[in-house]
């Protein structure tokens, strides 16, 4: 009678800890499976000063000469390299105008696309470093158990998200940040689903503006974006009625465009402050359906398997227009000088032969 007691308390630990595995949300990778990823030590994003260039309506044709690394996607739970995403590697650019920074996420993949259902639709995010003891992995790290992370007690475990999901997005159009929303406080999108989101660990995530404590009715929404695919060859614009806006499983490759001011507003530790010349931790996420299949949170792809460094380059960081335009400039201002230089001693010139030449006596009027 013992020995079976025995053997009933240890099947159902067993059982137990498998459910506790099987029910672990998006993100809570753990430490085993980080581990098991080999992290790709060169990996580093560069946002170069380039003013005037990026347009966000989802196309990639001013980004064709920005260079950026690409990752192979990797199951983000079981990041084992016979898993991965069978589309091919996503490509991760940036750039900033000194104003604001600039994404684009370009990932291979056949077009799938159902109107409404965000789950059968491809679905990007972007998750960055907060606070200075948030781990990439359980997005955050805080330890606090579901219903009791609170601002004091998850202190410094915050990581900033902006998640896009497109089943209600039309190709081409701007989402995210919008009147209604930002007047509500809060750091959704009520049109598109390209949400701002801060989180302490996978339990504990929430739009800007809500939490624990409810509304705070003083966050807003800081990104915007919009997506594309290259099978898509409308470019006068879609409208809803066109949904699907073209036909599915064709290959091709998704373009994810997104743009979010250098600093914003925040005051409640929600929201990551890029600085110019200064380096801040990007992570990158990746849904599909595969087989038509809806994704749930957890089943998605990590383009790394640990944060990658973000560098906001500064304008004399040595990039093409930064170089290009200073040296225009240092050659329209010697230009310039030299002129003067000439002036100058043509005018000396000319007064100095005004005066040797002989003047016209001066004759009174009274003696004419």
């Amino acid at each position: 009678m013992l020995r079976r007691r025995r053997l009933l308390l240890l099947l159902s630990a067993l059982f137990l800890s498998s459910a506790i595995k099987s029910a672990l949300p998006h993100g809570d990778h753990g430490e085993e499976s980080g581990g098991s990823c080999a992290l790709a030590l060169d990996a580093r994003v560069v946002a170069e000063y380039e003013p005037g260039v990026v347009t966000v309506d989802g196309h990639a044709d001013e980004w064709a000469d920005v260079d950026g690394p690409e990752f192979a996607l990797l199951p983000a739970l079981d990041p084992d390299e016979d898993k991965a995403y069978g589309g091919g590697k996503i490509a991760v650019k940036a750039l900033h105008d000194g104003i604001n920074v600039y994404f684009m996420l370009q990932v291979e993949g056949e077009y799938a696309y159902s109107k409404g259902d965000n789950q059968k639709c491809p679905s990007v995010a972007l998750m960055f470093q907060v606070g200075e003891n948030a781990t990439y992995h359980n997005m955050g790290g805080c330890k606090d158990l579901p219903g009791t992370c609170t601002s004091k007690s998850c202190r410094g475990h915050e990581v900033d998200i902006m998640h896009f999901s497109i089943g209600s997005a039309i190709p081409g159009r701007l989402y995210g940040a919008n009147l209604l929303d930002n007047g509500d406080g809060n750091g959704g999108d009520r049109f598109g689903h390209l949400v701002d989101v801060y989180s302490w660990n996978p339990h504990c995530r929430y739009l800007d503006g809500k939490g624990p404590s409810g509304n705070s009715s003083s966050a807003q929404n800081d990104w915007q974006g919009a997506w594309w695919h290259s099978s898509l060859d409308f470019h006068s614009g879609y409208v809803e009625e066109d949904s699907p806006f073209t036909k599915s499983g064709q290959k091709g490759t998704y373009y994810f465009e997104f743009s979010r001011p250098l600093r914003t507003m925040d005051r409640f530790q929600q929201d990551v402050q890029f600085v110019i010349g200064q380096l801040s931790k990007v992570g990158v996420a990746f849904w599909y359906p595969l087989d038509g299949k809806p994704w749930s949170g957890s089943q998605h792809y990590s383009a790394n398997c640990d944060w990658m460094p973000l560098d906001i380059a500064s304008p004399s960081g040595g990039s093409s227009y930064s170089v290009g335009s200073k040296s225009s400039w240092d050659a329209a201002t010697a230009f310039a000088l030299l002129l003067s230089v000439v002036a100058f001693c043509v005018s000396v010139f000319v007064g100095y032969w005004v005066s040797r030449t002989n003047s016209v006596p001066f004759t009174p009027m009274d003696r004419l």
